[in-house]
Protein backbone atom coordinates (compact mmCIF):
# COMPACT_ATOMS: atom_id res chain seq x y z
CA UNK A 1 0.00 0.00 0.00
CA UNK A 2 1.33 3.49 -0.91
CA UNK A 3 1.16 6.07 1.22
CA UNK A 4 -1.38 8.31 -1.57
CA UNK A 5 -4.00 4.97 -0.90
CA UNK A 6 -3.33 5.00 2.77
CA UNK A 7 -4.41 8.50 3.33
CA UNK A 8 -7.73 7.98 1.24
CA UNK A 9 -8.61 5.63 3.14
CA UNK A 10 -8.29 7.82 6.52
CA UNK A 11 -9.91 10.53 5.03
CA UNK A 12 -13.01 8.25 4.39
CA UNK A 13 -13.63 7.50 7.91
CA UNK A 14 -17.27 8.22 8.89
CA UNK A 15 -17.78 10.19 11.82
CA UNK A 16 -20.70 8.71 12.93
CA UNK A 17 -18.27 5.27 13.88
CA UNK A 18 -17.13 7.71 16.40
CA UNK A 19 -20.16 7.87 18.04
CA UNK A 20 -21.81 6.83 21.51
CA UNK A 21 -24.83 8.11 23.87
CA UNK A 22 -23.77 10.94 26.49
CA UNK A 23 -26.56 11.34 28.89
CA UNK A 24 -26.50 14.61 29.91
CA UNK A 25 -26.49 13.81 33.60
CA UNK A 26 -22.94 12.18 32.79
CA UNK A 27 -21.33 15.51 31.76
CA UNK A 28 -19.46 17.16 34.53
CA UNK A 29 -20.73 20.99 35.27
CA UNK A 30 -18.21 21.43 37.93
CA UNK A 31 -15.16 20.10 39.16
CA UNK A 32 -14.54 18.23 42.71
CA UNK A 33 -13.42 20.26 45.28
CA UNK A 34 -9.72 18.74 45.51
CA UNK A 35 -8.29 18.37 41.82
CA UNK A 36 -6.51 14.96 42.22
CA UNK A 37 -9.72 13.60 43.86
CA UNK A 38 -10.84 12.33 40.93
CA UNK A 39 -11.24 9.15 39.10
CA UNK A 40 -8.85 7.57 36.76
CA UNK A 41 -9.26 4.88 34.47
CA UNK A 42 -6.48 2.84 33.34
CA UNK A 43 -6.34 1.05 29.91
CA UNK A 44 -2.89 -1.27 29.80
CA UNK A 45 -1.47 -3.03 26.76
CA UNK A 46 -3.36 -6.65 27.65
CA UNK A 47 -6.73 -4.41 27.22
CA UNK A 48 -7.31 -4.93 31.04
CA UNK A 49 -9.39 -1.92 32.54
CA UNK A 50 -8.54 -0.86 36.28
CA UNK A 51 -9.74 2.04 38.11
CA UNK A 52 -8.28 4.44 40.21
CA UNK A 53 -8.02 7.97 41.90
CA UNK A 54 -6.10 10.25 39.74
CA UNK A 55 -3.92 10.82 43.09
CA UNK A 56 -2.33 7.53 41.92
CA UNK A 57 -0.96 8.53 39.09
CA UNK A 58 2.34 8.57 40.70
CA UNK A 59 2.35 4.82 40.41
CA UNK A 60 0.97 4.60 37.44
CA UNK A 61 3.47 7.13 35.46
CA UNK A 62 6.96 5.09 34.52
CA UNK A 63 9.19 6.01 36.55
CA UNK A 64 12.32 7.61 34.54
CA UNK A 65 9.48 9.07 32.14
CA UNK A 66 9.12 12.44 31.26
CA UNK A 67 6.17 14.58 31.68
CA UNK A 68 5.12 16.74 28.81
CA UNK A 69 2.20 19.58 30.11
CA UNK A 70 0.85 21.95 28.16
CA UNK A 71 1.66 25.15 29.98
CA UNK A 72 -0.92 27.81 28.85
CA UNK A 73 -3.16 30.05 30.38
CA UNK A 74 -6.97 30.41 29.49
CA UNK A 75 -7.59 34.06 29.21
CA UNK A 76 -10.67 36.08 30.21
CA UNK A 77 -11.52 35.80 26.70
CA UNK A 78 -15.46 36.90 26.84
CA UNK A 79 -15.92 40.59 27.20
CA UNK A 80 -19.00 42.22 27.35
CA UNK A 81 -20.15 45.27 26.44
CA UNK A 82 -23.60 47.05 26.76
CA UNK A 83 -24.79 49.63 24.64
CA UNK A 84 -26.79 53.12 25.97
CA UNK A 85 -30.08 51.27 24.89
CA UNK A 86 -29.37 48.13 27.05
CA UNK A 87 -28.42 46.11 24.41
CA UNK A 88 -25.44 43.49 25.40
CA UNK A 89 -22.87 42.82 22.70
CA UNK A 90 -20.29 40.18 23.84
CA UNK A 91 -16.70 39.83 22.06
CA UNK A 92 -14.98 36.61 22.12
CA UNK A 93 -11.38 37.24 21.93
CA UNK A 94 -10.23 34.38 19.36
CA UNK A 95 -6.77 35.07 17.87
CA UNK A 96 -4.22 38.06 17.79
CA UNK A 97 -3.83 40.06 14.56
CA UNK A 98 -1.95 43.31 15.82
CA UNK A 99 0.54 42.22 17.56
CA UNK A 100 0.22 39.17 16.50
CA UNK A 101 3.08 37.48 18.53
CA UNK A 102 0.90 36.46 21.63
CA UNK A 103 3.52 37.42 24.03
CA UNK A 104 4.07 40.79 22.74
CA UNK A 105 0.09 41.18 22.35
CA UNK A 106 -0.01 40.69 26.02
CA UNK A 107 2.47 43.60 26.31
CA UNK A 108 0.62 45.83 24.45
CA UNK A 109 0.00 49.65 25.62
CA UNK A 110 -2.37 51.77 24.40
CA UNK A 111 -4.18 49.29 21.98
CA UNK A 112 -4.53 46.24 20.17
CA UNK A 113 -6.55 44.15 16.83
CA UNK A 114 -8.26 41.03 17.80
CA UNK A 115 -9.94 38.27 15.47
CA UNK A 116 -13.32 37.98 17.13
CA UNK A 117 -16.53 36.54 16.95
CA UNK A 118 -19.46 38.59 18.03
CA UNK A 119 -22.76 37.94 19.77
CA UNK A 120 -25.71 39.82 19.31
CA UNK A 121 -23.80 41.45 16.05
CA UNK A 122 -26.89 42.93 14.53
CA UNK A 123 -27.03 45.29 17.22
CA UNK A 124 -23.58 46.80 16.89
CA UNK A 125 -23.72 49.23 14.11
CA UNK A 126 -20.58 51.79 13.13
CA UNK A 127 -20.17 53.15 16.52
CA UNK A 128 -17.52 52.08 18.87
CA UNK A 129 -18.48 50.70 22.10
CA UNK A 130 -16.77 51.32 25.30
CA UNK A 131 -16.45 50.15 29.01
CA UNK A 132 -15.44 51.23 32.26
CA UNK A 133 -12.59 49.33 34.00
CA UNK A 134 -11.11 49.48 37.72
CA UNK A 135 -7.52 48.68 36.92
CA UNK A 136 -4.90 49.04 39.77
CA UNK A 137 -7.11 51.13 40.97
CA UNK A 138 -7.32 53.35 38.47
CA UNK A 139 -10.59 53.98 36.20
CA UNK A 140 -9.79 52.63 32.70
CA UNK A 141 -12.00 53.50 29.31
CA UNK A 142 -11.86 50.47 27.52
CA UNK A 143 -12.84 50.88 23.22
CA UNK A 144 -14.24 48.38 20.55
CA UNK A 145 -14.25 49.21 17.23
CA UNK A 146 -15.25 46.68 14.83
CA UNK A 147 -13.14 46.27 11.71
CA UNK A 148 -13.44 43.56 8.56
CA UNK A 149 -15.31 40.69 8.03
CA UNK A 150 -12.62 37.81 8.68
CA UNK A 151 -13.24 33.83 7.71
CA UNK A 152 -15.46 31.68 9.64
CA UNK A 153 -17.70 34.45 10.70
CA UNK A 154 -14.95 36.13 12.57
CA UNK A 155 -14.48 39.77 12.57
CA UNK A 156 -11.60 42.20 13.25
CA UNK A 157 -12.00 44.68 16.67
CA UNK A 158 -9.68 46.76 17.44
CA UNK A 159 -9.04 47.67 21.28
CA UNK A 160 -8.04 50.94 22.64
CA UNK A 161 -7.50 52.09 25.93
CA UNK A 162 -7.00 55.78 27.38
CA UNK A 163 -3.84 55.17 29.91
CA UNK A 164 -0.64 53.85 27.93
CA UNK A 165 1.03 52.65 31.10
CA UNK A 166 -1.62 49.37 31.13
CA UNK A 167 -0.98 46.40 29.81
CA UNK A 168 -3.44 44.52 27.34
CA UNK A 169 -2.79 41.66 30.08
CA UNK A 170 -4.63 43.62 32.66
CA UNK A 171 -7.32 44.94 30.28
CA UNK A 172 -8.67 41.97 29.50
CA UNK A 173 -8.12 40.48 33.29
CA UNK A 174 -10.05 43.34 34.36
CA UNK A 175 -12.66 43.52 31.69
CA UNK A 176 -13.74 39.50 30.95
CA UNK A 177 -14.77 36.46 31.74
CA UNK A 178 -13.33 32.63 31.51
CA UNK A 179 -14.89 31.20 28.52
CA UNK A 180 -15.62 27.68 30.21
CA UNK A 181 -16.74 25.37 27.24
CA UNK A 182 -20.11 25.71 25.81
CA UNK A 183 -21.48 21.93 26.63
CA UNK A 184 -21.48 22.81 30.15
CA UNK A 185 -24.59 25.24 29.27
CA UNK A 186 -23.91 27.61 31.81
CA UNK A 187 -22.50 30.82 32.49
CA UNK A 188 -18.81 31.34 34.24
CA UNK A 189 -18.81 31.65 37.89
CA UNK A 190 -16.33 33.29 39.99
CA UNK A 191 -14.72 29.87 40.99
CA UNK A 192 -14.03 29.00 37.12
CA UNK A 193 -11.04 31.71 37.54
CA UNK A 194 -9.48 29.22 39.49
CA UNK A 195 -10.55 25.55 38.61
CA UNK A 196 -10.27 26.08 34.52
CA UNK A 197 -6.85 26.89 35.02
CA UNK A 198 -4.30 24.72 35.73
CA UNK A 199 -1.98 24.75 38.18
CA UNK A 200 1.17 25.33 36.03
CA UNK A 201 -0.52 27.96 33.53
CA UNK A 202 1.73 30.37 32.80
CA UNK A 203 1.24 31.54 29.18
CA UNK A 204 -1.61 33.59 28.16
CA UNK A 205 -3.46 32.35 25.44
CA UNK A 206 -6.10 29.97 25.42
CA UNK A 207 -9.80 30.36 25.61
CA UNK A 208 -9.96 27.10 26.81
CA UNK A 209 -8.33 24.96 29.23
CA UNK A 210 -5.86 21.47 28.61
CA UNK A 211 -8.08 20.18 30.52
CA UNK A 212 -6.23 16.76 31.43
CA UNK A 213 -3.98 18.68 32.99
CA UNK A 214 -6.51 20.11 35.74
CA UNK A 215 -6.40 17.70 37.63
CA UNK A 216 -2.54 17.73 39.07
CA UNK A 217 -1.74 19.42 42.59
CA UNK A 218 1.79 20.69 43.46
CA UNK A 219 2.34 18.03 46.08
CA UNK A 220 1.46 15.46 42.60
CA UNK A 221 4.48 17.51 40.56
CA UNK A 222 6.46 17.26 43.76
CA UNK A 223 6.43 13.32 44.27
CA UNK A 224 6.40 12.67 40.81
CA UNK A 225 9.90 14.97 40.65
CA UNK A 226 11.18 12.70 43.49
CA UNK A 227 10.43 10.02 42.24
CA UNK A 228 12.43 10.33 38.83
CA UNK A 229 10.25 11.89 36.38
CA UNK A 230 10.73 14.93 34.32
CA UNK A 231 8.45 17.83 33.82
CA UNK A 232 8.61 19.09 30.45
CA UNK A 233 6.46 22.42 29.58
CA UNK A 234 5.30 23.29 26.22
CA UNK A 235 2.83 25.55 25.37
CA UNK A 236 -0.40 25.25 22.98
CA UNK A 237 -2.96 28.27 22.86
CA UNK A 238 -6.32 26.26 22.63
CA UNK A 239 -8.64 28.45 20.37
CA UNK A 240 -12.12 28.06 20.17
CA UNK A 241 -11.78 25.43 17.61
CA UNK A 242 -11.27 22.42 19.50
CA UNK A 243 -15.24 22.42 20.16
CA UNK A 244 -15.95 22.86 16.48
CA UNK A 245 -18.19 20.00 15.51
CA UNK A 246 -17.03 17.78 12.84
CA UNK A 247 -20.21 18.46 10.26
CA UNK A 248 -18.84 16.33 7.60
CA UNK A 249 -20.00 12.48 7.08
CA UNK A 250 -16.13 11.92 6.01
CA UNK A 251 -13.31 13.41 8.31
CA UNK A 252 -11.45 14.49 4.98
CA UNK A 253 -13.74 16.51 4.31
CA UNK A 254 -13.40 18.44 7.88
CA UNK A 255 -11.14 21.44 8.37
CA UNK A 256 -8.73 21.32 11.78
CA UNK A 257 -8.27 24.46 13.28
CA UNK A 258 -5.03 26.16 13.29
CA UNK A 259 -3.31 26.90 16.45
CA UNK A 260 -0.19 28.26 17.74
CA UNK A 261 2.67 26.76 19.65
CA UNK A 262 6.11 27.07 21.26
CA UNK A 263 8.83 24.55 22.75
CA UNK A 264 11.84 26.05 24.11
CA UNK A 265 14.48 24.34 22.64
CA UNK A 266 15.95 22.84 26.08
CA UNK A 267 12.68 20.94 25.79
CA UNK A 268 13.25 19.25 22.09
CA UNK A 269 16.43 18.29 23.52
CA UNK A 270 14.95 16.70 26.39
CA UNK A 271 12.53 14.88 24.06
CA UNK A 272 14.85 14.12 21.70
CA UNK A 273 17.11 12.44 24.18
CA UNK A 274 14.34 10.73 26.12
CA UNK A 275 13.62 8.93 22.15
CA UNK A 276 17.62 8.06 22.26
CA UNK A 277 17.21 6.39 25.46
CA UNK A 278 14.00 4.50 25.49
CA UNK A 279 12.81 6.90 28.38
CA UNK A 280 9.02 6.68 28.18
CA UNK A 281 7.12 10.24 27.24
CA UNK A 282 3.94 10.84 28.63
CA UNK A 283 1.78 13.24 27.34
CA UNK A 284 -0.95 15.56 29.22
CA UNK A 285 -3.54 15.82 27.03
CA UNK A 286 -4.97 16.36 23.87
CA UNK A 287 -2.89 19.77 23.10
CA UNK A 288 0.44 18.54 24.35
CA UNK A 289 -0.19 15.33 21.97
CA UNK A 290 -0.72 17.48 18.95
CA UNK A 291 2.29 19.63 19.91
CA UNK A 292 5.01 16.71 20.37
CA UNK A 293 3.81 15.05 16.85
CA UNK A 294 4.03 18.26 14.97
CA UNK A 295 7.83 18.58 15.73
CA UNK A 296 9.16 16.09 13.91
CA UNK A 297 6.95 17.36 11.18
CA UNK A 298 8.31 20.68 11.31
CA UNK A 299 11.53 19.15 11.25
CA UNK A 300 11.11 16.92 8.07
CA UNK A 301 9.56 20.37 6.14
CA UNK A 302 12.91 22.07 7.49
CA UNK A 303 15.38 19.10 6.05
CA UNK A 304 13.25 20.18 2.67
CA UNK A 305 13.90 23.38 3.14
CA UNK A 306 10.90 24.46 3.81
CA UNK A 307 10.86 27.29 6.52
CA UNK A 308 7.06 28.19 7.15
CA UNK A 309 7.21 26.64 10.43
CA UNK A 310 3.56 25.39 9.85
CA UNK A 311 1.79 21.78 9.84
CA UNK A 312 -1.25 21.07 7.53
CA UNK A 313 -3.65 19.39 8.52
CA UNK A 314 -2.15 15.80 6.36
CA UNK A 315 1.57 16.77 6.20
CA UNK A 316 2.31 13.88 8.57
CA UNK A 317 0.92 11.28 6.42
CA UNK A 318 2.69 12.33 3.32
CA UNK A 319 6.03 10.68 4.41
CA UNK A 320 7.82 8.53 1.86
CA UNK A 321 8.20 4.82 2.57
CA UNK A 322 5.60 5.35 5.28
CA UNK A 323 3.93 2.43 5.45
CA UNK A 324 7.40 0.45 4.61
CA UNK A 325 9.66 2.00 7.34
CA UNK A 326 10.49 -0.73 10.55
CA UNK A 327 10.23 0.74 14.39
CA UNK A 328 13.69 1.07 14.35
CA UNK A 329 13.97 2.96 11.46
CA UNK A 330 10.88 4.92 12.13
CA UNK A 331 12.43 5.86 15.60
CA UNK A 332 15.56 7.07 13.89
CA UNK A 333 13.64 8.63 11.31
CA UNK A 334 11.78 10.89 14.22
CA UNK A 335 15.49 11.66 16.17
CA UNK A 336 16.49 13.03 12.72
CA UNK A 337 14.04 15.12 12.03
CA UNK A 338 14.54 16.49 15.98
CA UNK A 339 17.87 16.83 15.08
CA UNK A 340 16.87 19.27 12.35
CA UNK A 341 14.78 21.20 14.19
CA UNK A 342 17.93 21.60 17.16
CA UNK A 343 20.39 22.72 14.56
CA UNK A 344 17.62 25.04 12.70
CA UNK A 345 16.96 26.88 16.42
CA UNK A 346 20.93 27.08 16.78
CA UNK A 347 22.27 28.16 13.54
CA UNK A 348 19.82 30.95 13.92
CA UNK A 349 20.19 31.92 17.80
CA UNK A 350 16.67 30.53 18.90
CA UNK A 351 15.76 29.47 22.17
CA UNK A 352 12.10 29.02 21.29
CA UNK A 353 10.60 27.23 18.45
CA UNK A 354 7.43 29.26 17.75
CA UNK A 355 4.75 27.68 14.93
CA UNK A 356 1.15 26.42 14.01
CA UNK A 357 -0.31 23.32 13.76
CA UNK A 358 -4.00 22.01 12.20
CA UNK A 359 -2.62 18.53 12.30
CA UNK A 360 -5.51 15.50 11.81
CA UNK A 361 -4.36 12.72 14.01
CA UNK A 362 -6.82 9.99 13.10
CA UNK A 363 -6.94 6.03 12.65
CA UNK A 364 -4.21 4.96 10.66
CA UNK A 365 -1.66 7.82 11.93
CA UNK A 366 1.67 6.56 12.73
CA UNK A 367 3.01 7.76 15.85
CA UNK A 368 6.07 8.89 16.40
CA UNK A 369 7.00 10.33 19.99
CA UNK A 370 4.29 10.08 22.66
CA UNK A 371 4.18 6.56 24.50
CA UNK A 372 1.62 7.26 27.40
CA UNK A 373 -1.48 9.28 27.46
CA UNK A 374 -3.61 11.07 30.48
CA UNK A 375 -6.56 12.77 29.18
CA UNK A 376 -10.25 13.52 30.05
CA UNK A 377 -13.41 11.54 28.28
CA UNK A 378 -13.86 13.33 24.88
CA UNK A 379 -17.50 14.66 23.19
CA UNK A 380 -19.22 11.62 20.90
CA UNK A 381 -17.80 12.21 16.99
CA UNK A 382 -15.05 15.17 18.03
CA UNK A 383 -12.15 15.27 16.42
CA UNK A 384 -10.56 14.38 20.10
CA UNK A 385 -11.92 10.75 20.35
CA UNK A 386 -10.54 10.40 16.60
CA UNK A 387 -7.04 11.12 18.11
CA UNK A 388 -7.90 8.77 21.07
CA UNK A 389 -8.81 5.73 19.24
CA UNK A 390 -5.70 6.40 16.84
CA UNK A 391 -3.77 6.67 19.91
CA UNK A 392 -5.75 3.17 21.36
CA UNK A 393 -4.40 1.12 17.83
CA UNK A 394 -7.27 1.67 15.56
CA UNK A 395 -6.28 1.65 12.23
CA UNK A 396 -8.71 3.13 9.27
CA UNK A 397 -10.02 -0.26 8.64
CA UNK A 398 -10.75 -0.86 12.78
CA UNK A 399 -14.76 -1.88 13.18
CA UNK A 400 -16.07 0.54 14.89
CA UNK A 401 -18.17 -1.82 17.16
CA UNK A 402 -14.88 -3.42 18.31
CA UNK A 403 -12.12 -0.63 18.75
CA UNK A 404 -10.82 -0.28 22.35
CA UNK A 405 -11.60 3.16 22.49
CA UNK A 406 -15.29 1.69 22.77
CA UNK A 407 -14.54 -0.82 25.28
CA UNK A 408 -13.43 1.96 27.26
CA UNK A 409 -16.31 4.27 27.06
CA UNK A 410 -18.67 1.60 27.63
CA UNK A 411 -17.13 0.81 31.16
CA UNK A 412 -16.91 4.36 31.64
CA UNK A 413 -20.54 4.79 31.18
CA UNK A 414 -21.16 1.75 33.34
CA UNK A 415 -19.29 2.87 35.98
CA UNK A 416 -20.50 6.05 36.56
CA UNK A 417 -17.60 8.33 35.03
CA UNK A 418 -17.85 11.74 34.45
CA UNK A 419 -17.13 13.14 31.40
CA UNK A 420 -16.13 16.34 29.26
CA UNK A 421 -13.50 18.90 30.81
CA UNK A 422 -14.74 18.88 34.66
CA UNK A 423 -15.24 14.91 34.51
CA UNK A 424 -12.59 12.21 35.62
CA UNK A 425 -9.17 11.39 33.45
CA UNK A 426 -7.85 7.93 31.28
CA UNK A 427 -4.22 6.79 31.46
CA UNK A 428 -3.64 4.78 27.80
CA UNK A 429 -0.36 3.45 27.06
CA UNK A 430 0.09 2.90 22.88
CA UNK A 431 0.04 -0.40 21.82
CA UNK A 432 3.57 -1.99 20.98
Amino acid sequence: MNFISMLDKIKNIRISKFDYPLPDDKIARHPLSQRDACRLLKLDNDDRISHHLFSEIVDIIPPDSILVCNDTRVINARIKFRKDTGSVIEVFLLEPISPRDYVLMFQAKGSCSWSCMVGNLKRWKDKPLTKTLLVDGKEILLTASRGERLPGNAHQVHFEWDDKSVTFASVVEAAGFIPIPPYLKRESETTDKDDYQTIYAKMQGSVAAPTAGLHFTPALFEELRSGGVDIVPVTLHVGAGTFQPVKSEEIGQHPMHTEVFSVTLDAIRSIRDALAHNRPITAVGTTSVRTLESLPVLGLQLSEGDKNLNVGQWEAYNVAGIDKMSESEWKSSTIDALDALISFLSENSLKVLTASTSIMIAPGFRWRIVDNMITNFHQPQSTLLLLVSSFLGADSQTDADTARWRKVYDEALEKNYRFLSYGDACFFSRPR
